[in-house]
């Protein structure tokens, strides 16, 4: 990412300021430099993210021991790099397989992604407009509408959840235990019996019917089952062999993570049985892997900077990653496919999961080329992108740009014991400083802390402004090594060493 935590802004400019002073004057006090050419600029010191990947390695740690979950893989992505993968947890019934980044998952309505990527290449193709009326594309499209004066549904309306249909077909297919999607047939059958809710085109109202009916689309226009149109012409192409159409239930027990249930009051989760998504398969039926998806989205960090046509136009993938409807309230806003907003000064595009047994996300960040791609075997009741995919987009905001510290800096690095007050405490190096973390915690960059070292084994609290804190004295045993450190006369003994 290029952003620059405040802290390390004003010493890079102060830096500066005093480098080029330092230039100045010496050019002055000597002839032979006066009259060269004019000095060049001090380049900028080298940085390195692998701090912030210590730090993020070990949050994601805790998270998964305290929170008891299953399996959890994450991979980050940074313009053409994969910048860092690894997997938590087991991914197997008996809890005896260790999850890794090609473990399989249900990605459930990040599906949406590859029908919309489907979709925008036969407009490109001059197959439709985006304002025509799906009534008129899809034969079969008998839905009843209970507003004479609404506008039609359109394509576009289907991609930014405006159209005014129901969220689901007309079947209980997210209802325990057996999960029964209906066919394409049944789903377009029942569609005579059901009706839209609201005039299109006026509020945001999320819908699975929605674009699976546009996967239909894809069928009629392409000419082929949409299956087959997704596999020829975007996962072939992008060497995604880890993703599907379908959970490969083959490979339950080996690398498909088994589903598991939001914990009861007990703590304990129920296995779930696989599902095959069927006619709702282009809104919730895929599988994948973290790798697969950073490589989707090294797609689309390399279409949108080297322009041209790969898969889509470049000018296509764009607008499908602008705002394309907003709502009155100016709460929810949405792309064409994509889920599309602001978060502080970053624009966001990608889309989360949430299907029995699996919550997946995909946050791409635009501007700074990073995409996090996570998944886990478990539901909860707290949504997935709060929890995972946006502290770890946080964490690397704030890190990386730091610059290369000592490596001196290591031997305080560890886990400390920091009963009865919290769970544990990490301290690692943060660049030049060290960074201090309470875990387990859902806010790691916003309640880390940052000591500055002060010389014979003393660090006191770098503030945001700048100015010191309490102190933290490390102590070392008869060997020489840290053993433990102090703050407030309360003694935290070392855990472990990392390196």
């Amino acid at each position: 990412m290029h952003s620059r935590s405040v802290r390390w802004s004003r010493l890079a400019l102060a830096c500066t300021f005093l480098l080029a002073g330092a230039a100045a004057a010496q050019q002055a006090s000597n002839p032979v430099l006066s009259a060269a050419a004019p000095a060049a600029p001090p380049s900028a010191p080298p940085t390195q993210p692998q701090d912030v990947l210590r730090l993020l390695d070990l949050w994601l740690d805790a998270q998964v021991a305290y929170e008891r979950v299953p399996a959890l893989s994450v991979a980050l992505q940074h313009g053409p790099e994969l910048l860092w993968k690894k997997g938590y947890g087991k991914l197997d019934a008996a809890g005896k397989l260790p999850a890794g980044t090609d473990t399989i998952y249900g990605i459930c309505s990040i599906s949406k992604l590859f029908t919309s990527v489907a979709v925008m290449q036969l407009w490109e193709q001059g197959k439709f407009s985006l304002d025509d009326d799906i009534g008129k594309l899809l034969p079969g499209f008998t839905l009843q509408r209970t507003d004479p004066d609404s506008g039609p549904i359109s394509v576009r309306s289907l991609l930014t959840h405006s159209s005014g249909l129901p969220r689901e077909a007309d079947f209980a297919y997210w209802t325990p235990p057996y999960f029964k999607f209906p066919t394409r047939e049944q789903m377009m059958q029942a569609l005579a019996g059901q009706s839209s809710f609201m005039r299109a085109a006026d509020r945001f109202q999320y819908s699975n019917l929605g674009m699976s009916l546009l996967g239909e689309l894809v069928t009629q226009l392409s000419g082929m089952p949409y299956e087959d149109y997704v596999q020829r012409h975007i996962l072939a192409p992008l060497q995604l062999a880890d993703t599907r159409t379908a959970l490969p239930t083959e490979l339950q027990g080996k690398r498909l993570a088994q589903g598991w249930s939001a914990p009861r009051r007990d703590g304990a989760r129920e296995a779930l049985k696989p599902y095959a998504a069927g006619g709702i398969t282009p809104a919730a039926g895929f599988s994948s892997t973290v790798e697969d998806l950073a490589r989707f989205a090294a797609w689309q960090f390399r279409l949108r900077k080297q322009g041209g046509s790969e898969l889509l136009k470049v000018s296509t993938l764009r607008e499908m990653q602008r705002v394309q409807w907003t709502n009155p309230d100016g709460k929810e806003t949405w792309g064409l496919g994509f889920a599309v907003y602001r978060d502080g000064n970053q624009t966001l595009a990608g889309h989360s999961g949430l299907c029995p047994g699996y919550q997946s996300s995909l946050a791409l960040v635009l501007e700074d080329e990073l995409a996090v791609a996570a998944m886990s075997n478990a539901n909860e009741t707290e949504d997935f992108g709060p929890r995972f995919t946006k502290p770890i987009r946080k964490l690397m905001e704030k890190g990386m740009k730091l610059p290369v510290g000592s490596a001196d800096l290591l031997a305080y690095a560890g886990r400390y014991n920091a009963q009865p007050w919290a769970s544990e405490m990490v301290i690692v190096p943060w660049g030049e400083q060290m960074a201090l973390l309470a875990l387990p915690t859902h806010d790691p960059a916003g309640d880390m802390q940052v000591l500055k070292s002060m010389g014979k084994d003393e660090f006191r609290v770098l503030r945001d402004d700048g100015s010191l804190g309490e102190a933290f004295r490390f102590r070392r045993d008869a060997a020489g090594q840290v053993d433990g450190v102090e703050n407030w006369s309360q003694l935290m003994l070392r855990l472990g060493a990392l390196r």
